[in-house]
């Protein structure tokens, strides 16, 4: 079994791991994922997204709507959905595979996803720190140097850190604040924006493809199907009689109120800054078009917003951490990402030569390396959907040869099989900077599809293959009483 205890978490401080939460403490609330899902978006990325959409995919005003609604619905759909399995079993994503994949199974899309998060992490923490650079040149004429970089970096990531080892409530509170901020000086900014903007320009650029318009769905979406696998881990305090279509109402509407807007803010921005999409720092531009009184809040709320989205980020990497095996409480093994993510950070900001180019060729592959788990957990979840007991809470921390889910060998052959198989199709359609699939060039591949594709073959492959038997525990007393039973139908 896990070492790890089972504490209470009902302090202001989190204290609880991987393990599942017992009823008692299920005091969640589903609007509780409205300000959450605000957070994990309130990015000035999205800006530079949306500015993409105008200058590379050649999209107009009412394309960039569509492909940012489109995105939003999407990709958080799918988190909504995946979302509900963790009120069925109280334990984070990445606990709730190993029913799934296995025991010793889960090991290998948790390492991907693992990895797959700190490149995250790490495009956040640069962005972030180059808020805090503007902020001190716009307010104090501090001009941006090597040592300074540094500074900034480690100031931002020790912040994220703190936050984050914190736990659930402390992130609650600082969600909710932190859209109501943003909230409102988004609201200054767009105001200005309608004021200023030569909007005849803005309407009158032609149409654009509908391959290219496509293909701009999967790059807004990539950051979306980042959260997919976490999404449980915020749904786990959740009573099991909480709806789960408000669990995605909550969910959509929460990522769709920021993503949206801010897309559609970056395309109008990048009418009258093309250089918007190319520039190497994605956030000193705000210093050029908005003026100062405006541009310090509106960064210093986006600088919250980061912070919360890392918070977040890592939150749910101490989980992944601990169900890998690293034996520390989970506050601490956030410890590991964010010592990656600052020296990750370090080599972006001092060593590369392209900001976006390199930001573009990680989503596209973060989306494809997400999607093959999306496929397989999604079909075992619709499985277990009409089940007495969908999660065994004890077995899911049994990692022995006794556990319910240690099926052959500790792995799930058939969940291995199309997750492996799902992951090299979505790689040969996928075409970036730093390599190109043997793929790539059909309309899958054209179409940027190369994510939605792995999420199609992964969940077909486990769909056919044989339905995975779990092990009868031999020990009675490893069944859960009846009253750890699931009560009610999602």
């Amino acid at each position: 079994m896990d070492s790890l205890s089972t504490a209470d978490s009902s302090g202001a401080i989190e204290t609880r791991g991987i393990e599942p939460v017992p009823d008692h403490e299920r005091h969640g609330r589903v609007r509780e994922l409205f300000p959450t899902w605000v957070a994990a978006n309130i990015s000035v990325l999205l800006l530079t997204m949306g500015a993409a959409l105008v200058v590379f995919n050649s999209l107009n005003f009412w394309q960039v709507l569509v492909v940012a609604a489109c995105a939003a619905v999407v990709s958080f759909g799918l988190v909504g959905v995946l979302s509900v399995s963790g009120k069925w079993g109280g334990a984070p994503g990445a606990t709730l595979s190993r029913a799934t994949f296995g025991v010793r199974g889960n090991l290998f899309p948790g390492a991907i996803l693992w990895v797959a998060r700190f490149g995250w992490e790490t495009i956040n923490a640069v962005t972030g720190a180059y808020a805090v650079l503007t902020v001190l040149n716009l307010c104090f004429g501090i001009k941006s140097n090597n040592v300074l970089i540094v500074v900034t970096l480690l100031l931002f990531v020790a912040c994220t850190f703190l936050v984050s080892g914190m736990g659930r409530k402390v992130l609650n509170v600082c969600n909710k604040w932190s859209t109501y901020l943003f909230g409102l000086f988004s609201v200054l900014v767009l105001g200005y924006l309608v004021a200023t903007i030569h909007w005849g320009e803005v309407f009158s650029r032609p149409a654009g493809t509908t391959a290219m318009m496509v293909a701009g769905v999967g790059t807004i979406a990539a950051g979306g199907i980042s959260w997919v696998p976490t999404g449980p881990d915020f749904a786990r305090y959740l009573p099991h009689k909480a709806s789960g279509k408000r669990i995605v109402g909550a969910t959509v509407s929460g990522a769709g109120l920021v993503m949206v807007p801010m897309v559609l803010m970056g395309a109008v921005m990048a009418v009258a800054t093309p250089g918007l999409a190319k520039a190497q720092d994605p956030v000193s531009f705000l210093g050029d078009l908005l003026p100062t009184w405006l541009a310090v809040p509106y960064l210093l709320t986006a600088i919250v917003g980061m912070l919360l989205i890392n918070s977040l980020s890592m939150y749910s990497a101490g989980f992944t951490a601990q169900t890998m095996g690293v034996k520390l409480p989970r506050a601490m093994a956030v410890s590991i990402n964010a010592v990656i993510s600052l020296v990750a950070g370090g080599l972006l900001m001092l060593v590369a030569t392209s900001f976006l180019s390199s930001f573009i060729t990680f989503l596209v592959l973060l989306a494809v390396s997400f999607s093959a788990w999306i496929g397989v957990y999604a079909v075992d979840m619709f499985r277990r959907r009409s089940r007495a007991v969908r999660y065994d809470a004890e077995a899911l921390m049994d990692t022995s040869r006794n556990s319910r889910y240690w099926y052959v060998g500790g792995f799930c052959w058939q969940a291995m099989t199309a997750w492996a198989v799902a992951l090299i199709a979505g790689l040969s359609f996928t075409s970036c900077a730093w390599f190109t699939g043997p793929l790539a060039g059909t309309p899958i591949g054209k179409y940027g599809l190369g994510w939605m594709a792995t999420i199609v073959v992964s969940a077909l492959i486990m769909a056919v293959l044989p339905t995975p038997r779990e092990n009868t525990p031999a020990d009675p007393a490893a069944t859960p009483a009846p009253a750890e039973r699931e009560k009610v139908a999602a």
